[in-house]
């Protein structure tokens, strides 16, 4: 087979489902239809230099949407942009700022993005237009001492991010003075992201810094930039604690998208308990990528983690090596970890087609100008709506028609997607779940505050009100903070901290045996199962087992080695209710959210054999338990209820267990969350409650809101819960609908039938 060049998307997917499985793996086609655009003129405040230069890099008129929202910054609101990928978001922010840096020589302004890659990449299209003293520059980790005194002292436009902003800019603020005292412009890109306990750390970090600006005389307006939300202004708000004005009608135009669900076929009964084992996507992937390489398709693979995109990197590599030899080294991996100038090459190479296919996290989601790409392709579901079209939308992005392929993953929330489209097009995106007055968020920001000014009782409102308060007398008490008339004071000559990330500690080093080469580094709240003594970890395509993991030193050694299996880490867990905060009852069944002690234990690890995710078996693991606060959505049913729906009692734990795995998976469909930012416990008759109970609880201390949207989402939560039960082909239960890969009972007892009957009967009983 060789290369022919690029072909339409109908003739790409043609060539993709006619080669591949015995049943056809395509579960339906979407065909969105391209759109014309809508342009307006430029507006009347805007320079004719600023004016020009947009027109130098292509932009001859605007779109009516950028210049909508271009206009409520330049009137001083706060604003929102949510409108979809590729549709010119940048120039939103960019006209008013670039405007207002040009009619006043002393004003600044700041650019605020999740990633690296996409600051960097906006840096560069500001930088492009030169502009005269507009001087931007980026400021983040990987910023050298002598430039961050540079950008300090002469930078009018600094491109950074909330850790940068946390962890440097606020707390050495007297430096920046001048910078903030002038600060006119904020923009926050990509701020669908801020969500869950990171979301709630940035929305501190954002009024921290607003407080900073008052303390030096400016009041800077807020751009916010996201890809198309629910209730976009009430996320702004909840995010910048400001009202923001919401421009969300979407005037680009757009070529078509042949957008496919594709879920691989069951195979062997090879997996835990005798189940059928559907082919893993990104083995799936890796083929779909390989085909399409070698059809000239420019094409980028989203997969979820950073171990994917290597191993369907490599596995791509092999394929092309045996049939096309001179493509195999056009296709590459992108994570994060990587260093920035690795970054920046593999961006480039992209951009230009000197590579033709790439395997990447979603560091490759957000913002970063990759035009002219074919095909995206979804290693399973990315856990929300918003990202699924943020990664979609990467192909056609030059006007281009456009092919999108979902590959289902064994898991029940994409079992539900591929046999239920109407859960996909046409359904609004999920509103950004975050809270802001988290008290395990507040604490340690509210700290953070008091060092770098005495807090008043001005913020405590800015920063929630009564929760604040509350929050403020129990650092009080525990003497981190002291009270004076005039506020609030940090105790130590320490500068606090608060972990922005909720990684939970340190970071774990990794460490190659014999040469004490470092590798990188792994979250600690991550640690237990990622490497684990006997773990595989993959670092540059470079496949390492794990020897030894110190939890003192908090380090990993490792030796080189490539094995055809990988690892998967496995967990027990126990509740325990701590306080009630509201609870329905309906009939038999009772719905409730409570605050939690969650108490869980990595027990062991399964090897699965690869590409096609066979368990091999399981090693025992010796590591400690970690204790968890946090909030659970919880359902009790009477037995008798069971009993009269058809359900032997011997059968209630299996059917209660199968109910649990479905639901979590299930869960990212109303929140914007992942499987694996939640957790769960069944159990015939918990000491709590003394009846059949389900819990499912926020993975994050203080709980992250999930749990919260379960409980206000119950009947369509466990609705889809159900569905994708009954959607599976397997006959009593797989990894596609009841089983857990985090399970840490083995898979058992799972009873498929008896979580439909009991999920019949709760949705019979809750208000519809």
């Amino acid at each position: 087979m060789t290369a022919i060049g690029s072909r339409s998307p109908a003739e790409l997917l043609a060539g993709l489902r006619g080669r591949r499985h015995a049943t056809d793996p395509v579960t339906h086609v979407e065909h969105l239809a391209a759109r014309q655009g809508t342009y307006v003129d430029w507006p009347a405040w805007a320079p004719a230099e600023v004016v020009d230069a947009f027109v130098r890099a292509g932009v001859r008129r605007p779109w009516a949407h950028q210049i909508a929202a271009a206009q409520s910054a330049w009137d001083g609101d706060s604003v929102i942009i949510a409108t979809g990928t590729a549709s010119g978001k940048s120039l939103a922010y960019q006209l008013p700022v670039l405007t207002k840096l040009l009619a006043d020589p002393r004003a600044t302004a700041l650019y605020l993005t999740p990633t690296k890659a996409l600051a960097a990449d906006q840096l560069r299209a500001i930088t492009g237009l030169e502009l005269p003293g507009v001087r931007a520059a980026g400021y983040d980790g990987d910023t050298p001492t002598d430039e961050r005194d540079w950008v300090r002292a002469h930078s009018r436009f600094v491109f950074s991010n909330p850790d940068m902003i946390h962890r440097s800019l606020l707390p050495g603020h007297t430096r920046w003075q001048s910078f903030l005292r002038r600060l006119t412009f904020v923009v926050v890109d990509e701020c669908h992201s801020y969500r869950g306990v990171f979301g709630s750390h940035v929305a501190a970090v954002l009024r921290r810094l607003r407080r900073v600006c008052a303390r030096y005389g400016s009041e800077p307006v807020f751009i916010c930039a996201s890809a198309t939300v629910s209730e976009p202004a009430v996320s702004a708000q909840r995010l910048t604690g400001l009202p923001a004005v919401a421009v969300t009608d979407d005037a680009s135009p757009r070529g078509a998208t042949t957008f496919v669900l594709w879920e691989p076929p069951l195979g062997a009964a090879d997996g835990e308990n005798g189940a059928p084992v559907r082919r893993a996507a990104v083995a799936e992937v890796s083929d779909l990528l390989t085909d399409l390489v070698l059809a000239g398709s420019r094409t980028l693979a989203f997969v979820r983690s950073r171990r994917s995109a290597e191993m369907v990197a490599m596995s791509t590599q092999r394929s092309l090596s045996e049939v096309a030899p001179e493509l195999a080294g056009k296709v590459a991996a992108y994570r994060a970890g990587y260093l920035s100038d690795e970054r920046r090459a593999i961006e480039r190479a992209l951009r230009s087609g000197e590579l033709l296919g790439v395997a990447a996290t979603n560091a490759l989601e957000l913002g970063v100008d990759v035009t002219g790409l074919d095909a995206v392709l979804l290693a399973g579901y990315p856990g929300r709506l918003a990202s699924l079209w943020q990664q979609a939308g990467r192909a056609g992005r030059a006007g281009r028609d456009a092919l999108a392929v979902l590959v289902a993953r064994d898991d029940p929330l994409d079992t539900y997607l591929v046999h239920h489209p109407e859960a996909i097009f046409g359904r609004p995106v999920e509103a950004t779940v975050l809270d802001p007055t988290n008290p395990y968020v507040l604490g340690p920001q509210l700290c953070c505050a008091a060092a770098e000014l005495p807090l008043t009782k001005a913020d405590v409102e800015l920063f929630g009100g009564d929760p604040a308060e509350h929050v403020l007398a129990a650092l009080v008490e525990a003497g981190l903070l002291r009270t004076r008339p005039t506020g609030w004071y940090w105790t130590s000559r320490q500068r606090p901290d608060a972990d922005i990330r909720g990684t939970g500690g340190e970071p774990v080093v990794v460490v190659e045996a014999g040469t004490g080469r470092l590798l990188g580094t792994v979250d600690a709240g991550a640690s237990h199962s990622t490497v684990h003594q006997g773990a595989v970890y993959i670092h540059r395509g470079e496949v390492y087992l794990v020897d030894e993991f110190d939890l003192e030193e908090s380090t990993a050694l490792v030796h080189a080695e490539d094995p055809d299996w990988t690892t998967h880490a496995r967990d027990i867990t126990d509740v325990a209710m701590v306080e009630k905060l509201v609870e329905s009852e309906y009939g038999p069944v009772t719905l409730g959210l409570a605050i939690v002690d969650v108490t869980s234990q990595v027990v062991s690890y399964l090897r699965r054999r690869l590409p096609g995710g066979e368990v091999l078996d399981e090693t025992p693991l010796d590591l400690p338990e970690r204790q968890l606060r946090t909030v659970a959505v919880y359902y009790t049913v009477d037995p008798a209820a069971m009993t009269a729906a058809g359900l032997v009692e011997r059968h209630f734990p299996g059917a209660l267990h199968a109910a649990e795995h479905a639901a979590i998976g299930l869960l990212p469909l109303v929140a914007s969350c992942d499987r694996w930012d939640i957790g769960g416990l069944s159990t015939a008759a918990h000491p709590d409650t003394g009846l059949p109970t389900v819990f499912v609880y926020d993975g994050h201390q203080g709980g992250a809101g999930f749990a919260e949207r379960g409980y206000t989402a119950a009947e369509h939560w466990l609705r889809a819960t159900r569905e994708a039960i009954l959607s599976c082909g397997c006959d009593v239960g797989c990894p596609s609908c009841v089983q857990s890969p985090k399970c840490g009972n083995g898979n058992e007892p799972l009873d498929k039938a008896g979580a439909v009957a009991l999920l019949t009967l709760i949705l019979d009983a809750l208000p519809g």
